[in-house]
């Protein structure tokens, strides 16, 4: 392999370049990247850049060594131009400048996007968060006294609900489900987390349905519900998820559903096309099922597996961890690792969640298969550390039983 074209210059996207050189690749490595920004980390701009705790230099994912100028890395970096095509046959990617790059392997590193309202499009005080630009965006319509309503309660909105509080904002949040948060932690413990929005002031609406806007003058003055509540607003912030940046890919060949679907290796259905990060839909063997993990995470820990099986195509399958993300809220640092999915009941172990200071443990059977902490980061960090020797001892036994991964051209059968 001569050259390694890496698309996608965020986080997932300087993981896999920084794996490649680490596994031995001497080669020439592009890193393509749609903001004109060097790579920057984000879970900071819910939290403590939209608060003005820190700036732009706070948020660069590179060392000095690695920094603009820098030689650590050896790459060309081509920002401000998003990738428009790939032709998969010769692996040449087309940038929207017109720019080609043929290269002998791509990671397809594109990321996703945040979900909008047709309805809502144009309108000045409405606002997403997904992009450096966007907390800069709406960082400034936060003052004291304003009206934010959050449609959406996944963890931007309630990340973005704590931080606006704390700067003295009113805030009421809106979201479809029960309560939110369930599908990550499941409706029992969901409902603890949940909590901290309505002790701390905040105005949380569920089981909700929007049936209409008011706006004139190109800005959003309120919505009214379908119960009849009308829900005056100066600010707006969209958080109804996101979806993966793949239709630059229509027409490649490369195989899509919700993202990039990929082997238990990153590998896509094209020979020498990896995908990772948020764009990635690898498949779960234990749930038979192609997912996406849109945790900080996985976009640090997957890449190195995805470029292994990229620069060595017959390497052994490597152990991966069970999924693990954090939140920031209200003061309290919310960790959880495993799948809530897979869980029958939840046990408290420690603490006490009225206090917002516990550590729960999702069983099924007799066995653990995730686990929550709220302020307990030492006894989260020792089941976080259970529950990955034991998917590392699983991994190792199917290893043995199938010591090679097979062939991507093989591995694609199973896709159909």
């Amino acid at each position: 392999m001569q050259t390694l074209a890496i698309v996608g210059a965020s986080l997932a996207g300087i993981s896999a370049a920084r794996a490649a050189r680490a596994q031995g690749f001497a080669g020439r490595l592009v890193l393509i990247g749609d903001e004109p920004h060097r790579p920057y980390d984000r879970p900071p701009l819910s939290k403590d850049f939209l608060a003005g705790k820190i700036t732009v230099e706070h948020l660069s994912l590179e060392s000095p060594e690695e920094g603009e100028g820098a030689d650590r890395l050896d790459a060309e970096w081509l920002l401000g131009a998003a990738a428009h095509s790939l032709d998969a046959a010769t692996r040449t990617v087309t940038l929207a400048d017109g720019t080609e790059i043929k290269a002998d392997g791509v990671v397809i590193a594109t990321g996703a996007s945040a979900r909008t309202l047709p309805e809502l499009a144009g309108l000045a005080n409405v606002f997403t968060l997904r992009t450096l630009d966007d907390a800069q965006d709406l960082a400034t319509e936060l003052v004291p006294g304003t009206r934010l309503v959050i449609v959406g309660a996944g963890f931007i909105g309630a990340e973005v609900a704590s931080t606006a509080r704390a700067l003295g904002v009113e805030v009421t949040v809106v979201c479809s489900g029960t309560v939110p948060l369930s599908r990550p932690f499941g409706v029992e413990m969901a409902a603890e987390i949940a909590a901290l929005h309505r002790i701390n002031g905040v105005e949380l609406i569920c089981d909700a349905a929007i049936e209409s806007y008011y706006s004139g003058e190109g800005v959003l003055s309120g919505l009214r519900l379908a119960d009849g509540r009308y829900l005056p607003a100066d600010v707006v912030l969209v958080a109804v998820g996101a979806v993966p940046n793949t239709g630059w890919l229509a027409g490649s060949g490369i195989e899509l559903g919700d993202g990039v679907r990929c082997d238990p290796m990153g590998r896509t259905n094209i020979p020498g096309v990896v995908a990772v990060g948020d764009c990635a839909a690898w498949l779960d063997e234990e749930s038979g099922k192609h997912c996406r993990l849109e945790h900080w995470s996985g976009a640090v820990e997957r890449p190195a597996i995805a470029v292994s099986g990229l620069l060595e195509p017959g390497s052994a399958r490597e152990p991966r961890n069970v999924p693990y993300f954090w939140s920031d809220q209200y003061n309290v640092r919310i960790q959880f690792a495993g799948h809530a999915r897979d869980a029958d009941r939840v046990d408290i172990e420690a603490g006490d969640p009225s206090a917002h200071s516990f550590l729960a443990v999702y069983y099924r059977g007799g066995e653990p298969v995730a686990v929550l902490g709220a302020n307990q980061p030492r006894l989260f960090t020792k089941w976080r550390r259970q529950l990955n020797a034991a998917r590392a001892t699983a991994t190792q036994a199917a290893t043995s039983q199938f010591p090679a991964v097979q062939p991507v051209l093989a591995a694609s059968a199973s896709f159909a």
